[in-house]
This record gives structure tokens, sequence and C-alpha cells, in this order.
């Protein structure tokens, strides 16, 4: 199940650009990830959408501990913000 199943297509389309643009303002923790986009309901499940599409990754960061790896935009990513803007 994902959020497309409970959400308009629009505005699930719209959540998860608007997360790959956050992760694109500055460098982003997977622990300040979770903080602003985890969810525990079932209809929103933007971040793991996002991971899904292949449009955000965490990278692990050696010394950084849990909630320390890095967020990045991959080409998919970027390539979704271009043609948004």
């Amino acid at each position: 199940m994902d959020a497309s199943d409970h959400i308009d297509g629009e505005a699930r389309n719209g959540l998860i650009l608007q997360l790959v643009d956050w992760a694109t303002a500055r460098p982003r923790s997977y622990g300040e990830a979770m903080e602003a986009w985890a969810s525990t309901c079932p209809a929103l499940t933007i971040w793991e959408d996002a991971l899904a599409e292949r449009l955000i990754a965490v990278e692990p960061v050696a010394g950084a501990g849990t909630g320390g790896g890095r967020v990045v935009v991959t080409a998919a990513g970027r390539a979704l913000l271009t043609g948004a803007r």
C-alpha cells in the first residue's frame, strides 16, 4: 500500500517534489529527515515513496552513528526538480 491509495496523486506528487526540493536546500542528515518527513500515517508514505522511486538515497557517513547518514538527491530526483521548474 502506498500514499496513492489514500491521497490524490497530484497531492502525493507535490509532497514528493517538496521533499526532494527540501533535500537539495542544504545538506540533510537522516535523523533530520526523519524528524521532518517520517509519518506513522499509512496514507502519507512520502519518504518511503521517494526512496522507492530512487529520487533520494541515504548514504552512510563514517563515524556518524544512527541517524547520521546523509540524505542525497539522486539523478532522478534532480531531473524531477528540473522538470518541475
